[in-house]
């Protein structure tokens, strides 16, 4: 498969919360992702991705996905465009088809469907949605809502569903999808339940960052539900969903990640601080185990690893945003090593 370089945009700040996806982001402006996105595009990313949450960030303060990813649709021309773990519950499916299926009719054909069961009560609760504690229940109710998606995707007349949780009577959906038969279907994590889902019925599969040997254990597991269905394991595009920190040199690298620990209200870890105070030149393993960290060199050696173990697709948190530095590095330096 081609090697396919995403952009996930910064709908929401968190900063001063070590590392996790947006730890330099002072406050959103909406704004900003827009021209984000657009600039991600400009410097050949392949695709543009959105978080699926209602509450999340400083002063919990996050773009809705949905509203995003059709905005995305207007202002870019050429990038895939999708919602990392797109919650069932948010939304009821024959709604989740028809605006599927329109946003891929006015994007072109760009749309990839990444669906997930739901993963945050919390948010949930708040806003008065459906939530069953049960992961079980939860993946349960997501295949028979990716039944009535696909049904309704291409159905060719009016469509009565009558599903154990959801129920349709005379619907119809058109113009349906323009890609046929219709967008990729992406799933995600470990859950045993949700591997056996993806390797029956997804074209992809995506993980969050996990180390090496965690990482060979799930595609492992994965393998083993596609063998078990008699689905060729090299079928699913596989992606890795990772943060990103790149400097043209050790020491603007410590520049980039001092900027980054003085948010943080906590004292940083020893390895952290002896690297980003210059008393060590070896980057911490906390950093390089899950995450893409370092020179050019040193991250494009990290990309060959994932690329060893059958990953052909990097969903990317840039740990400068809104700052473009490193974006752009990557987009220069290491993209086209792999073009």
């Amino acid at each position: 498969m081609a090697i396919q370089f995403g952009y996930c945009l910064p709908i929401f700040a968190v900063p001063g919360n070590l590392f996790f996806r947006t730890p330099n982001y002072a406050e959103l402006r909406p704004s900003t992702t827009l021209d984000l996105a657009r600039r991600a595009e400009e410097l050949g990313y392949d695709s543009l991705w959105v978080a699926d949450h209602l509450m999340l960030g400083r002063d919990q303060a996050i773009l809705e996905g949905w509203t995003t990813l059709a905005a995305l649709a207007g202002c870019t021309a050429k990038a895939r465009l999708g919602i990392i773990h797109y919650s069932n519950p948010m939304r009821h499916p024959a709604m989740t088809a028809k605006m599927t299926a329109t946003l891929d009719q006015l994007s072109g054909g760009r749309y990839i469907h990444f669906f997930d069961c739901g993963n945050n009560r919390r948010e949930h609760r708040a806003y008065g949605l459906p939530w069953q504690e049960e992961a079980e229940e939860r993946i349960a109710r997501m295949e028979e809502a990716l039944d009535l998606t696909l049904d309704l995707w291409q159905a060719g007349e009016p469509l009565d569903f009558h599903g154990r949780y959801y129920q349709l009577e005379q619907a119809l959906c058109k113009p349906g999808p323009a890609q046929q038969p219709h967008p990729p279907v992406w799933m995600g994590e470990a859950h045993p339940l949700m591997l056996d889902l993806c390797a029956r019925r997804a074209q992809g599969w995506n993980t969050t960052p996990v180390s090496l040997p965690e990482l060979d254990r799930r595609l492992q597991a994965l393998e083993a539900a596609c063998q078990k269905h008699g689905r060729p394991f090299g079928e699913l595009e596989k992606s890795f969903e990772t943060q990103i920190l790149i400097a043209p040199d050790l020491g603007a690298l410590r520049h980039s990640l001092a900027q980054i620990l003085a948010r943080n209200p906590d004292p940083p870890a020893e390895d952290l601080a002896a690297f980003a105070q210059g008393r060590t030149g070896e980057i911490p393993s906390s950093l390089t185990e899950s995450f893409l960290v370092g020179t050019p060199d040193q991250v494009a050696a990290q990309v060959g690893a994932y690329l060893q173990r059958g990953i052909s697709h990097f969903q990317l948190w840039f740990m400068d945003a809104p700052q473009t530095g490193v974006l752009e590095l990557f987009a220069r330096e290491v993209i086209p090593r792999f073009r």
